[in-house]
This record gives C-alpha cells, structure tokens and sequence, in this order.
C-alpha cells in the first residue's frame, strides 16, 4: 500500500545530516509496514527486530549500549553483516525498551553511518513514565498517521482519480459529473472503512464492508489494552471513559468537549489527564476554539475549550453505530451525526497534514451565536473552513466571520462540486486531502 510518508523517508535516507529516525504513530496504523517495505525497496538488507515480543533483543540495552556493542549482538542474533549503506536497522516497538530508545543518542553522535529507523507507539504515554529521557536532538521524528482519503484511493488502485481530483483543486474546475459521482461514491465507503490499514485490506480483499467492524472492532480492544498496560488502573478507567464519550461529544449540537458527557459531575481536575493521554497517544485530534482569529494562530487558542475528534473516522461510524446504509445513502439521509462524521474526516486530514486544528466560536450578544468548523492560517492570512455533509450548504456563520474580519476568500467543504463564487471556495468533501 502506497503511503506519502515515502518521499520522506527517501529525503531522510539520502540526507547528510542523517540522525536516527524515530516513526511515531498511533498503534496499527502502518508503521512496522511501512518500514519494512521501504527497506525492502530501498536497501539491500534489513536488520529487524521486536523489542516488545523479542525478549533477548531487549536484554542487549540493559548495561553498555555502546554502537559497536549493539551492531555486534544484532549481527548474530540476525546471522548477516550489517554494512551501513546497504542495511537499514529497524527497531520496532521502542517504547518497550527505554534504554534502545536512549541507544539512538549514541548511534547519531559515535555512530552515524548506520541507518537505523525506530517505531513506536505511545511513546509520549511511555517516556513520562520511565527514567530515561527522550533523545532530544539526535533523532529525526516523523509521524505516521492513518491512511487520508488519497492513500485510500490509492490502494483501490484510482491513482487517476486521485490526480483529477488535485488537478480540479488548484483550478477550482469542477470535476466532470461521472468522476464527481465515482469519487463522492467512494468517499462514502471511506467513511466507513476508515484509514486503519488492516480494515482497508478487510475491504480490498472481500471487496465487502461486511467484516470491516470486526477488524475495527479488534483495534479499538488492542487501544483498551494499551490504556491498561500503560496507565495506573484508575487512570485507565478514565482514559476508557474519555475515549468511549467521542461519539456523544460530537453529537450534541455544540460539539464543545464537556467532562460531564462522560460522567455527571466530571471535571477537568478529574478528566484532564486521561484526555491529554488520549491526545498524546495519537487516538484522537484535539481541536482548540480560538479567542481572536488572528496570525499567529496558534497564540489564540482557548486551553480550555476544545473538541475531540477520533484519529480515525471508520472508527467512529464503528462506535457511534451509525447503520452503514445512512453512510451508503448520504445524498439522501437526514441524520444529525452525518456532519459530525464530516467533521471528523477532515480534522483527521488536516491532522495528517499536520495542520493546527483550530475553530472559532462567536459570541451571543448579537444576533445568536456563530461557529467556523475551522480556521486555518495561510501565511498572514487567516482562512475560515465550513464543513457540511451534504449539497446543502445554507448557514449564516460563514457570512458572520466574513463581515467581521473579512477573510481573503472562505473555503466550504459539502458535497458539491469544486468552484470558486462570491469568495467561497467550494471543495468536494473527497478532496479534502488537497488542502
């Protein structure tokens, strides 16, 4: 499966200040995979092993985690010569072995010829807890995020589709009526297969959505698990509980996160934690209301007033229940959560672009409240973003936002076709991606 994280590891390995490099990501969304074809099409060797579930492996890090000490016992743990240019080390689930991660430190400063890539998730849940810092400045970190709508395309083999719907973007011409229809089609399957690659191989290989829960299913439990291997059990209680509120969070009118949804009388004090362990594991998107919509920013957020959105939106029409029939019939359905999930699929988006997730709330003092689904800043210009699941496009926020503090052009991202009218840019809800 094609991936846009590759040019970047081909940009990594071919730099001359090559530091070790460090794959962040969720759990399950690719990263071992990833690694492993990368090294297969673009070094004559690997070197891998699982820090997790190789027991020996890990013991190596226990004392001197000297390059040359560590490049011997891999040599004949894997029984082949490791030579620099032609090998690329892999050490998988890091965040299980605190001293491996430490090692990285010391291959960039004694040892840079090898290449060496580390994956990890919850590394940021990990490392607080443990003794060992993390090698700050000696590794390059990039994060793998679930497939976009793009990759998706991509893995449908629709890499045509995929380039007439960028072409349509930068022209702001619509796309013919047939590719219209054919790409809106498959942003509904989209929707609810999600970016998880094992329920996007579940789909390809039956080419039926009938099974994709049960896979999504499975992922959601190896999340439960990794809440219980990595927190306190009290805490885990509340991270579960957080997490399992998303869906209710994001179908109430003001999709604003309220420690009450998720038990009566629930608090900050109580709830903060288990929320920023959420955010720092990548299982969800935390998007900040903004107090003035300004450049920069990001110096405007609201700490305190936020919404969550799952990382991956197939996992949400999962756990929301949403009957796959109302996805399958969008154009047609009336259903309140339909925009949520709207909203989700392009934070996720924009998260994997990685984008400040921010919107902007008016007000009540005149003429009721408005609200921008988000705002992102271009250079010194500061660009409101509507989000409706549908043709239908009618609301008055977007027309507040622009009278106040007019805004170079808006973008609204529905289900209609790409345009450009009365300084709105309108954008398919299946290119996204572009942005």
């Amino acid at each position: 499966m094609k991936r846009t994280i590759t040019d970047d590891l081909i940009n990594w390995k071919s730099s001359t200040g090559r530091m070790p490099l460090l794959l962040h990501g969720a759990r399950q969304v690719g990263k071992t995979h990833i690694l492993r074809e990368f090294g297969k099409e673009h070094y004559k060797n690997i070197a891998y092993v699982n820090l997790e579930t190789d027991p020996i492996a890990s013991t190596w890090f226990d004392d001197n985690i000297e390059p040359k000490r560590i490049i011997m016992l891999l040599e004949a743990h894997i029984k082949a010569r490791i030579v620099p240019e032609d090998t690329l080390i892999i050490f998988d689930e890091v965040q299980s072995c605190e001293r491996a991660l430490t090692s990285l430190k010391y291959f960039n400063e004694n040892a840079p010829q090898y290449h060496i890539a580390a994956a990890g998730s919850l590394l940021g849940v990990a490392i607080k807890r443990e003794k060992y810092s993390f090698p700050v400045g000696n590794v390059d970190s990039k994060t793998l995020y679930p497939f976009t709508f793009e990759e998706f395309l991509w893995s449908q083999g629709e890499d045509i589709l995929s380039e007439e719907i960028k072409a349509g973007f930068e022209a702001n011409s619509p796309l013919h009526p047939s590719l219209h229809k054919k790409a809106a089609e498959i942003y509904k399957i989209y929707l609810i297969v999600g970016g998880m690659p094992a329920s996007i191989l579940e789909y390809t290989n039956t080419g039926s959505l009938v099974t994709v829960p049960g896979i999504q299913n499975r992922i959601i439990n190896d999340y439960i698990a990794d809440m219980a291997k990595y927190a306190s059990d009290s805490e885990a209680i509340k991270i579960r509980a957080a997490y399992n509120s998303v869906p209710a969070q994001l179908a109430k009118e003001n999709r604003k996160f309220q420690y009450k949804v998720i038990q009566k009388g629930g608090s900050r004090s109580i709830f903060g934690e288990a929320i920023d362990w959420l955010e720092t594991a990548k299982v969800v998107n935390k998007c900040y209301n903004l107090t003035t919509p300004e450049v920069p920013l990001d110096v405007y957020k609201d700490f305190t007033s936020f919404k969550l959105y799952m990382s991956d939106t197939g996992l949400l029409t999962m756990t929301s229940r949403t009957p796959q029939e109302i996805i399958l019939n969008l154009g047609e359905a009336d259903n309140r959560f339909l925009g949520a999930i709207a909203e989700n699929y392009v934070a996720q988006h924009f998260a994997a672009r990685e984008k400040s997730l921010l919107y902007w709330r008016s007000d009540s003092k005149s003429g009721g409240q408005a609200e921008i689904d988000f705002v992102l800043q271009e250079g010194a210009d500061v660009i409101p973003v509507e989000v409706k699941a549908s043709e239908r496009v009618a609301s008055r926020s977007l027309s507040v936002f622009v009278k106040k503090y007019a805004p170079p052009y808006s973008i609204r991202i529905s289900g209609k076709n790409f345009g450009f009218e009365n300084g709105i840019k309108s954008v398919p809800l299946y290119a996204a991606f572009c942005i």
